[in-house]
């Protein structure tokens, strides 16, 4: 039997926050001081445990959560839920929870993933959206028992345990290349190597926008329109690019001429974020702030890849800001050291199969992110019947 409830009846709730003022606490070790920058990643920021603000039960004026806690994100992009790995004091815009009241932990965080969007529709602020602590905790949800519960969990788990299996191998994948990149390239002179303009050696091409104004071009949905990766697609997709948030019509790519770049080619970013490098997954347009390095010489990607994301193009800019020094030009006339043949050829053999794992185990877990948000809403409401399910 299902019961509806707030959450607030379910879990306590309070708030993080932060030392003030919190520049003079951040350091480069000591408690890890999770920002809302790292809803979806690791944090790369610290408070310092030597000086006034740590007392021997924690940290003053701030939030310690352990491995383990459900937070989830009350400001700027708000809703997102995290479960932490580590030991850390939390910044303001988070939300933790504890004692826990006939709900378990995994399914509040599945709950959240599932009413992020009804969230998000309630929450307010003129700059940011901000997700008051009295709406979370007035949000009524269905919950079932703590045996469905449970079971619903399983099935989910199984479906993230399976891309984070995918993720770490791919990242594993990914480092043994870069490794063998820098034994070769970095590390190892070869006087038979030469440098060219990076338009010399490739066909380079900049995607396009159409008018913004003219809404008529551009859609959210895939069907029968076109895949128009923008600098943010290139952050989230990993190694290879398939998809994107934002389509561009048929007809508006051949209105505008915009380029249709073809299938395995390297992008790279160079507006506003600089350095961002993916490889397509099918043939696809992208907007004006990324660069398409096209060749036929296909074996040459994995070394271009490598190459593109170890570049320093803080070298390129003339101003000290280098997201607005870099155009287009400077992108075509950037140097590239073009490797020997026998080089080429090794580095091919040894990169190529391990880029082929990682771009099946990105379709893999597509296809498994696209199973657990189609299911994810059914087995919330109960329209699943669990007795049906074999794990």
């Amino acid at each position: 039997m299902w019961q509806r409830t707030k959450i607030g009846n379910l879990v306590d709730i309070r708030r993080g926050a932060s030392p003030r003022p919190i520049h003079q606490y951040i350091s480069k070790s000591g408690m890890p001081w999770v920002k809302i920058a790292d809803a979806t990643s690791d944090t790369s920021r610290y408070i310092s445990q030597t000086n006034e603000c740590i007392k021997a039960e924690g940290i003053k004026h701030s939030v310690i959560v352990n491995p383990e806690d459900l937070i989830i994100s009350n400001s700027a992009t708000p809703g997102l839920p995290k479960i932490m790995k580590i030991k850390a004091c939390i910044h303001d815009g988070w939300l933790v929870f504890s004692n826990y009241r006939g709900i378990s932990r995994d399914y509040l965080y599945y709950t959240f993933v599932n009413i992020r969007n009804r969230l998000v529709n309630q929450a307010n602020g003129s700059v940011f959206q901000n997700l008051k602590t009295d709406i979370v905790k007035d949000f009524e949800i269905e919950v079932p028992t703590l045996a469905v519960q449970a079971q619903i969990v399983e099935v989910l788990n199984k479906i993230d345990e399976k891309i984070e299996v995918n993720v770490a191998i791919n990242n594993n994948l990914q480092q043994q290349v870069f490794a063998l990149y820098k034994q070769m390239f970095v590390d190892t002179a070869n006087d038979n190597r030469h440098k060219c303009r990076a338009d010399e050696f490739f066909d380079i091409s900049i995607g396009k926008t159409p008018p913004r104004k003219e809404q008529q071009w551009f859609s959210d949905n895939h069907t029968e329109n076109v895949v128009w990766a923008s600098i943010s697609d290139m952050g989230n997709c990993g190694l290879f690019i398939a998809d994107s948030s934002e389509y561009l019509t048929q007809e508006a790519v051949g209105r505008f001429n915009v380029v249709v770049v073809p299938d395995k080619t390297v992008l790279l970013s160079f507006k506003l974020t600089v350095g961002r490098v993916a490889i397509t997954n099918g043939a696809m347009t992208t907007n004006e702030a990324i660069a398409h390095f096209k060749t036929d010489n296909k074996a040459i990607n994995e070394y271009l890849y490598c190459y593109l994301k170890l570049f320093n193009y803080q070298t390129m800019g003339s101003t000290s800001s280098i997201a607005t020094a870099v155009n287009s030009k400077i992108i075509k006339a950037m140097p590239f050291v073009v490797p020997t043949d026998q080089e080429l050829a090794n580095f091919h053999s040894f990169a190529a199969p391990c880029f082929d794992m990682v771009c099946q185990n990105q379709i893999e877990n597509n296809q498994l992110s696209a199973l657990r948000d189609s299911i994810l809403p059914k087995l919330m409401n109960g329209e699943i019947d669990m007795s049906d399910i074999e794990i």
